[in-house]
């Protein structure tokens, strides 16, 4: 559970300020696969499917993720290469975190994380992640934009995962917890 918290931590510091800085995936079914250094056993894969408008909802909501937690959210872009380097701090946690986004989204692009970790309930420690996606195609015939394909099958759909909200340390998106109306 540890290793999964931290994983989150990583992925929310590493995401680009703004969506306007990520360009728009090639609508399509994308695999995804992410390798975490010094683990054992390989990380379960999922897929998603996206349109334009999902693409845009997935980076902006992620982009938001623990914006007003951040300390430090250096966004530069070179080329095809986009850098992060962020400061967050999440329920007691600091989180410093380099992450290299690179590729042409429209068949493939790969994602390097480092991040630290000081103090909180996941504890001290260094993760170094890389995530590799890959344009496989049109989306299959039951799949609709915003589809994820998660290990075991399970589908999740980001637009109704839009309707939920975190805790207060994530940004407000808590899964399993309907929004405020």
């Amino acid at each position: 559970m540890h290793r999964h918290l931290a994983i989150v931590f990583v992925l929310a510091c590493a995401w680009p300020a703004t969506a306007a800085e990520l360009p728009i995936r090639k609508a399509g079914l994308w695999d995804l696969k992410m390798t975490v250094e010094g683990r054992n056993t390989a990380m379960p894969g999922m897929q998603h499917c996206t349109d334009p408008s999902t693409d845009k909802l997935m980076t902006s909501n992620f982009g938001n993720i623990g914006h007003e937690e951040c300390s430090k959210r250096d966004v530069q872009v070179s080329g095809r290469t986009i850098t992060v380097n962020s400061i967050c701090t999440f329920n007691g946690t600091k989180v410093t975190t380099h992450a290299d986004i690179s590729g042409d989204f429209n068949s493939a692009y790969t994602v390097k994380v480092s991040s630290t970790r000081e103090g909180g309930p996941v504890g001290a420690g260094t993760t170094n992640m890389l995530i590799e996606a890959k344009w496989l195609g049109a989306c299959k015939a039951d799949q609709k934009p915003g589809d994820m394909i998660l290990p075991g099958g399970h589908k999740v759909n980001i637009v109704d995962m839009q309707k939920l909200r975190l805790p207060a340390g994530l940004g407000g998106l808590r899964l399993g917890a309907p929004a405020p109306r």
